[in-house]
C-alpha cells in the first residue's frame, strides 16, 4: 500500500474509532438532542444515521467507478436522500446505529485496501461536489463526520440546535 493510500486509510480508522467513541459515551437523553434548526432539524440520532448511510453510499459509488461507471447519478438530488436514508435509519437504536456504523468503516477500509495508488486519481461524480478524485472523496469520508461532530458537540454543550452550514 503506498503512501497516500496508507495516509486515507490511517485517517479513516483514527477517526472511525474517535466517532464511535464519541457515540458510545452519550446520555439516553443526548440522543434526543436537537443538533440543526433546518431541514429535517436532525437530532443526534439522525446524524449518526446519516453518518451510517451516507458511508454506505460512497462504499456504493465509488465501486461504481472502479468497475468503469461514473459514481453517483447525474440527476441524484442529495437532500431528497438524505430525507429518505436518515430517518430510516434512525429507527434503529443506539447501539445499533454504532454497530452499523462501525461495519460501515470496515467495509470502507476494505475498500481502500483494494485500492492502488493509481484508483485514487481516477474521477468520480457526487452530486454536490462534482468531479473529484477518489482520494478527495475517502478523505471527505472522515471530514464530512468531523464536521458534523463539531455541531453535535456544540448542540450538546448549549443544549442548543445549530443552523446547519
Amino acid at each position: 500500500m503506498g503512501n497516500e493510500l496508507e495516509h486515507i486509510r490511517q485517517r479513516l480508522v483514527v477517526e472511525g474509532e474517535k466517532t464511535l467513541k464519541f457515540f458510545e459515551s452519550l446520555s439516553d437523553q443526548d440522543w434526543d438532542q436537537q443538533v440543526y434548526t433546518t431541514g429535517s432539524q436532525w437530532h443526534v440520532r439522525q446524524v449518526l444515521a446519516h453518518f451510517v448511510s451516507a458511508e454506505w453510499a460512497y462504499q456504493k459509488y465509488l465501486r461504481d467507478v472502479l468497475r468503469g461507471g461514473p459514481g453517483a447519478p447525474q440527476d441524484m438530488d442529495i437532500d431528497a436522500f438524505n430525507e429518505v436514508e436518515t430517518p430510516k435509519l434512525s429507527e434503529n437504536a443506539p447501539a445499533e446505529l454504532i454497530t452499523m456504523m462501525q461495519s460501515a468503516r470496515n467495509d470502507s477500509l476494505r475498500l481502500v485496501d483494494d485500492l492502488s495508488e493509481d484508483d485514487l486519481t481516477l474521477f468520480a461524480r457526487h452530486p454536490w461536489f462534482g468531479e473529484k478524485e477518489i482520494g478527495w472523496y475517502l478523505k471527505l469520508l472522515y471530514r464530512h463526520n468531523i464536521m458534523h461532530l463539531k455541531d453535535v458537540r456544540k448542540a450538546l454543550e448549549t443544549s442548543s440546535a445549530v443552523t446547519h452550514r
